[in-house]
């Protein structure tokens, strides 16, 4: 996916010519706590954080008084969500900016949609079972770990890889469509795998998505 499918069809950046208190208005309303500034023509001025306008005193000022140089983080429309994902996590910012291959601005993305996105990427919506292998890391097929599943007629909606720290494991977390996860661990067993945790009911298979999203961002700033 591309950063352009994620920006906010209702998202508005602030013109550089307003004030800071329009600023802080848009940002409550939108729970976020950075703002792109830009004017009428689409050029990007920079990212503006709510403590920015209140210890630079921009309440009542337009953003245009301001002197300092603001910091420019952005993506190109046409770049991949994971650099979308690396400077959410490297920068700790709410919004990310987009802007078109001439560098003019086309809209943000924030922060909650990115966490949709992962949503659906990892099939937390679909009712299912999610379960962790741990095995070692020379031993790790991908084929051999479908074909186990698929010979107990299930299926494989998402699939992710960790390394725990100071470890030479690896953890396959995998989603299937299926709620009876009898058949499939027992052939899994038979295999020597070791299968480290199992999971059902949806309070344990949200916990542990979060689990695994914090992961796979803390992985990403690496």
């Amino acid at each position: 996916m591309q950063a352009k499918e994620l920006i906010s069809d209702i998202f508005p950046a602030v013109n550089i010519n307003d004030k800071g208190e329009k600023a802080l208005v848009r940002m409550d309303f939108f729970k976020i706590s950075h703002i792109p500034l830009t004017d009428s023509d689409g050029n990007y001025f920079g990212l503006i954080s709510e403590n920015e306008i209140y210890d630079f005193d921009l309440v009542e000022k337009p953003f245009s008084s301001y002197k300092n140089v603001l910091a420019r983080p952005f993506v190109l429309c046409n770049e991949h969500i994971y650099s979308v994902i690396n400077l959410f996590t490297k920068l700790n910012i709410s919004v990310v900016p987009v802007l078109n291959d001439r560098e003019k601005y086309i809209g943000a993305i924030c922060f909650h949609d990115l966490v949709k996105y992962f949503g659906k990427l990892t099939a937390s919506e679909n009712p299912g079972t999610i379960f962790i292998l741990e095995l070692d890391s020379h031993n790790y097929s991908l084929s051999q770990i479908a074909q186990i599943i698929e010979s107990n007629g299930a299926k494989v909606l998402s699939l992710y890889a960790s390394s725990p720290k100071d470890s030479t494991k690896l953890e396959i977390t995998v989603k299937l469509n299926v709620n009876d996860f009898s058949a499939v661990k027992k052939t899994f067993e038979r295999y020597d795998y070791k299968i480290k945790a199992a999971y059902n009911e949806d309070d344990k298979i949200n916990e542990l998505l979060e689990e695994r999203y914090d992961e796979f961002m803390n992985y990403l700033n690496i």
